[in-house]
């Protein structure tokens, strides 16, 4: 199966994202499924407070497994898709530890219609002052 370029390159990234991403006490695997017809690749994202290594090289015991099908999984890493929303509409998957499901989704972009609402209510305060 080929993953796009735009999922390579989300992984890739994950390392040097890690220490501005996960600064909570967080450890463990979380297994990704990328489905696609009737094939399944399988990344493993390892994260602890401030790391996060990748690898697709060994088959290992995951604390938690995320399935969804690869297209999904382009539109979450290219911020055109949100993470829980999709879990919700059961159009992915995800089992075992759901901190790690959480932590993870913070690497994932938000989608360009969407608006932290701390950022819209300090802009509210600001109106106000």
């Amino acid at each position: 199966m080929n993953v796009s370029e735009a999922i390579r390159q989300f992984f890739a990234s994950l390392p040097a994202r890690a220490a501005s991403v996960l600064n909570s006490p967080i450890g463990g695997t979380l297994q990704i499924d990328l489905a696609d017809g009737n094939r399944t690749e399988h990344w493993y994202v390892t994260l602890a407070p401030g790391s996060a290594q990748v690898s697709q090289e060994e088959q290992r015991q995951a604390d938690g497994v995320l399935t969804l099908s690869t297209e999904l999984f382009e539109k979450l890493v290219t911020g055109r898709e949100a993470g829980m929303a999709a879990v919700l509409r059961n159009e992915a998957t995800f089992s075992g530890h759901v901190v790690l499901f959480l932590a993870f989704r913070r690497f994932l972009p938000a989608r360009p219609d969407v608006r932290d609402p701390r950022d819209a209510a300090r802009e509210h305060v600001r109106r106000l002052a």
